[in-house]
C-alpha cells in the first residue's frame, strides 16, 4: 500500500513545489508505448534536466512511492490497470547529442535513429546497426540492445546514472558488465541520464549504404504499420546454433497469424506480436503463454521474453513471467490519500 504524506498534501502538488518537470495526472500509458496498451498512471512526469530527475527519485524513494523510469516505451507492456505511483519519462526533452573527434556524448533521452544518423554524418562507424531501433539511448544501454547480433555496449565508454535514492554516479564500461542483451544496470532502479561512446572513423558512403540496407530490410520483414514492441522473444548466438531464431521457430510451429483477442502473431515476422485493435495486456500475455507452450511441446525449448511487463506496482519483469499477475491491482495514490 502506498503511504503518502500525513500533511494532507497531494503527491502532484508536492512535486510541483519541488520542480521536477512537467506533471500530468491519470495519464493513459497506452499513449507512451509502441504497443498502444496500458491503463493510466497516477502521476506522469517528464523532467527537463538531471536535477529534476534527482529530486523526483529522492522524493519517491523517501516516501515509498512506486516509481517507473521509462524512455519511449518501445520494449514495455503496461498492465491494463496502469501504474499506481509515478512514471518518469526520460524523453526528447533530455535528448541532446554532441560529437567531438571520435567521442559521442548523448543524453539519456536521445532518439536512437537520430544518434545513428549524427554518427554517420560525422564519419563514425559502429552504430549502423541501431538505425532502425525505435527508442532512447538510455533504454538501449540499459538492456545492451542492438541488432544483427551487435550491441551498443561495444562502444560505451562511460554512463552517467542517478540511482534510486537520487544520487548521481558515473560508471565505466567495465562496471556496466555488458552481456548479450543485459547489463548490470537492469533491476537497479537507476536512471541513465548521459552516455559517452567512442567509435572508429569509417567511410561515410559505406556507413550510409549499410544503414539504407538495414532500413530497407526492416521495411520488408517487420510489421511497421501495426502497433508492436519489436522482437518479443530473446534471441542469441547460442540459441541460433541450437534451435534457430525465434521467428523461424514460431513460424515452424504453425503459429503465424495466431490471435487472442486483439493480439496477433504477425504474418510478416513471427517474433512480433501486433495489436490489431483494442488488444489488452492480458491478450498479449495469453498469446505469449500459448506460443511458449506450443514451442515447448514441439521442440522442448523454453522461449524467454525480451519485452518487459510493467505491473501496477511499477515492477518490471520478463513478460513470460507475468500472466498470473494481471488481475492484481494496487490502490492509487488518491485512494491512499482518502484512507
Amino acid at each position: 500500500m502506498v503511504s503518502y504524506p500525513p500533511t494532507g498534501d497531494s503527491a502532484d502538488s508536492t512535486l510541483v513545489r519541488l520542480d521536477v518537470g512537467a506533471i500530468r495526472t491519470d495519464e493513459p500509458l497506452s499513449r507512451h508505448c509502441s504497443w498502444r496498451i496500458g491503463g493510466p498512471t497516477d502521476l506522469f512526469v517528464e523532467p527537463a534536466d538531471t536535477n529534476q530527475i534527482a529530486r523526483l527519485m529522492e522524493f519517491a524513494h523517501n516516501k515509498g512511492i512506486p516509481l517507473l523510469i521509462m524512455g519511449e516505451g518501445s520494449n514495455l507492456l503496461f498492465d491494463d490497470g496502469g501504474v499506481r505511483g509515478i512514471v518518469l519519462k526520460i524523453g526528447r526533452r533530455l535528448g541532446r547529442i554532441s560529437i567531438h573527434d571520435r567521442t559521442i556524448v548523448a543524453e539519456g533521452g536521445a532518439w536512437v535513429p537520430q544518434l545513428a544518423r549524427r554518427a554517420a554524418r560525422a564519419g563514425l562507424t559502429g552504430l549502423e546497426h541501431i538505425i532502425g531501433i525505435p527508442g532512447t539511448i538510455g533504454g538501449l544501454v540499459m538492456m545492451n540492445g542492438g541488432s544483427h547480433r551487435q550491441a551498443i555496449g561495444d562502444h560505451v565508454r562511460r554512463v552517467w546514472i542517478i540511482d534510486r535514492t537520487g544520487n548521481e554516479r558515473v560508471l565505466t564500461r567495465e562496471e556496466c558488465r555488458f552481456d548479450y542483451r543485459r547489463s548490470a544496470l537492469q533491476g537497479t532502479g537507476a536512471a541513465v541520464t548521459r552516455v559517452e561512446l567512442t567509435c572508429p572513423v569509417g567511410d561515410t558512403r559505406e556507413i550510409r549504404r549499410r544503414m539504407i540496407e538495414d532500413l530497407r530490410e526492416r521495411r520488408h520483414k517487420f510489421p511497421r504499420k501495426q502497433p508492436n514492441c519489436g522482437s518479443v522473444f530473446l534471441s542469441s548466438p547460442a540459441m541460433h546454433a541450437q534451435v534457430g531464431p525465434p521467428g523461424k521457430i514460431i513460424e515452424d510451429a504453425g503459429l503465424k497469424g495466431m490471435r487472442i483477442g486483439g493480439a496477433e502473431v504477425s504474418r510478416l515476422h513471427a517474433n512480433f506480436i501486433v495489436n490489431r485493435g483494442g488488444a489488452s495486456c492480458r491478450d498479449v500475455l495469453e498469446l505469449i503463454h500459448h506460443i511458449r507452450a506450443v514451442v515447448r511441446q514441439k521442440i522442448d525449448f523454453d522461449l524467454k521474453c525480451e519485452v518487459r511487463y510493467v505491473s501496477p506496482q511499477a515492477v518490471l519483469m520478463p513478460a513470460d513471467q507475468a500472466l498470473h499477475l494481471v488481475a492484481v491491482h494496487a490502490p492509487s495514490l488518491r485512494d491512499a490519500d482518502r484512507r
